[in-house]
């Protein structure tokens, strides 16, 4: 996908009038009504090597109306349809907690926990190769706040571009990404940086803004919030492709952390179905490293055992399949311990950023010439 993209409401509701007539079809013919989905496991994802991400493969399933569990499911997939056509003809947008709730009036369609809501959206998502924002369902969560002296433009609720210097134009907290940073949305007009940085915790986000760091490294800082929302990571990959900018990552060092590093690089499981779009080929894991907890005697904590566990399905996951991240996580289980971004303020709270971060970013595997 090119990195501007926006479909035309027609073409999203003719997709959505396809999934209903896959359907339509079959029940012609006197047969069961079907949809066919790729199968989404870890099983059916490889690396797509043109792409740079890891992507579903071929192998199908299809969701037959040959059992109630199923039949349930189609009849919800063609009231989401329905529903989505509405908001679209509308001009409204709803929340994918709003559309569960909405679904207390489907009868036997309604669905009955907001997980089942969910993936049912990324599973017509998937068929008609449409995106959420396609069909004006808005996520609960908020995006991510960005500092730095870069300039968007954002088209606000009256249809009017708003002009806005994530670094003079709005205050320490930053600016908040919308759910929908497509260039209907938000346009990418300037930027005075060298490149990007992702940052795992608000704590250590916070830390950097109060030391200048973004002006002092000519970089925009991006608190993720944890597990990235997608417009976090789809704005990450337009200032990637649109600006050039390289995308450092910066976050604790447990092997979730390492998993949101995936996500923003080779793209997630859930949303293999659009890692080519979401994902950032070429971003920099920065640290924290299981060497730094040895290089800079950080504080730790053990290894709990879930941690354990995830990091040696790390092993064998193909986004991890590099020597540089089997040789991180075999000293994380070596060592048998796990440290946080925060634990640098073990040498004050200026050591991350006049020490510990222009020595990581001036690393010839960095690449930055920091």
């Amino acid at each position: 996908m090119s990195s501007s993209r926006s479909k035309p409401k027609e073409d999203v509701i003719e997709a959505l009038h396809n999934v209903a007539a896959e359907m339509h079809d079959k029940m012609l013919k006197g047969v069961a009504p079907t949809m066919t989905l790729p199968v989404r496991t870890k099983t059916n994802i490889g690396f797509d090597d043109r792409l740079g991400v890891y992507k579903y493969g071929k192998k199908k399933t299809v969701r037959d109306a040959t059992s109630l569990g199923s039949a349930r499911q189609l009849l919800r997939s063609l009231h989401v349809t329905e529903f989505i056509e509405e908001m679209i003809n509308s001009g409204k947008s709803s929340t994918l907690r709003e559309m569960y709730y909405i679904s207390e009036a489907w009868g036997n369609g309604k669905f009955h926990s907001q997980n089942e809501s969910n993936n049912l959206a990324e599973d017509l998502e998937i068929v008609t190769k449409c995106l959420r924002e396609d069909f004006k369902l808005r996520p609960e969560e908020d995006g991510a706040r960005i500092i730095g002296n870069v300039t968007f433009e954002e088209r606000n609720r009256r249809g009017d571009w708003m002009r806005i210097n994530c670094r003079d134009d709005v205050g320490d907290s930053g600016y908040g990404v919308p759910y929908n940073v497509e260039s209907e949305k938000l346009r990418l007009v300037d930027e005075d940086i060298d490149f990007v940085m992702a940052i795992e915790t608000g704590g250590m986000f916070d830390r950097l803004i109060e030391n200048g760091f973004d002006e002092e490294a000519r970089c925009a800082l991006i608190h993720l919030k944890g597990q990235p929302a997608r417009s976090t990571r789809r704005i990450m990959r337009r200032m990637s492709d649109e600006w050039g900018k390289p995308i450092v990552v910066f976050t604790d060092c447990d092997p979730w952390s390492f998993r949101i590093f995936a996500s923003i690089a080779y793209g997630a499981i859930k949303t293999a179905h659009i890692s080519e779009y979401l994902a950032t080929k070429g971003a920099i894991y920065l640290g924290i490293t299981a060497d730094d907890i040895l290089a800079y005697d950080l504080p730790s904590d053990d290894l709990s055992k879930q941690d354990t566990g995830a990091l040696e399905a790390e092993l064998s996951d193909p986004r991890f399949s590099s020597g540089w991240w089997q040789q991180q996580i075999e000293l994380m289980q070596e060592l048998g311990k796990k440290s946080e971004q925060q634990s640098l303020a073990k040498y004050g709270l200026d050591f991350v950023t006049d020490t510990y971060l222009p020595e990581k970013l001036g690393h010839p595997d960095v690449g930055l010439g920091y």
